[in-house]
This record gives structure tokens, C-alpha cells and sequence, in this order.
């Protein structure tokens, strides 16, 4: 990985973890809360409208955030209620976002 691509997957992170709840943070640890099904779907949104990802990128970004399932659940809904796409190669495109 490239240290350009490093850098975006880290600030693609660091937004994701912005927008969840603190419970506890040391000087080692920070316990997050995960988020609820329309926290995901947002944070699915705000991730592809940087750039198009499969499952597989968007796990490896969300682990420990959100299981595969939720994550492929949340996508389908987003993709019933017209906001996100499905390209033939497998990436998920948010519409209006090209």
C-alpha cells in the first residue's frame, strides 16, 4: 500500500471513529460504543463517496466497528432505497458521486 493510499485509509478511519460515542479512553485504550444501523449506513455513505469499495475494503475499514453482516445488510438496504449502486465488478458506488 502506497503511503498516499496509508494516509486516506487513516483520515477514512480516524472520520469513522469521529463519529462514535466514547465510553471510556486512557492513555491506551478508547472504547467506543458501535453504531446503530442508521449510524452505519451514514458512515457507509460518507466511505463511498470518497471513492467506490467492495465488502471487502469496507470490512477491512469497519473491523472491530461493524461485522461483514451488518456491513453487507446495511449496503442492501442502501441499494433498495436508491442511494448506493452495485457495479459490475463487485464496488459499491453512493449515486451522484462520480
Amino acid at each position: 500500500m502506497s503511503n498516499e493510499n496509508k494516509k486516506k485509509s487513516k483520515k477514512s478511519t480516524s472520520n469513522v471513529e469521529n463519529k462514535l460515542k466514547v465510553v471510556y479512553s486512557d492513555k491506551d485504550v478508547i472504547v467506543m460504543t458501535a453504531p446503530n444501523e442508521d449510524e452505519l449506513k451514514q458512515i457507509l455513505l460518507d466511505l463511498l463517496n470518497e471513492k467506490p469499495m467492495n465488502l471487502k475494503e469496507l470490512h477491512s475499514m469497519l473491523s472491530g466497528i461493524a461485522s461483514e453482516d451488518k456491513i453487507r445488510r446495511a449496503l442492501a438496504d442502501l441499494v433498495e432505497k436508491g442511494k448506493i449502486n452495485l457495479l459490475e465488478d463487485g464496488k459499491y458506488v453512493k449515486l451522484g458521486a462520480e
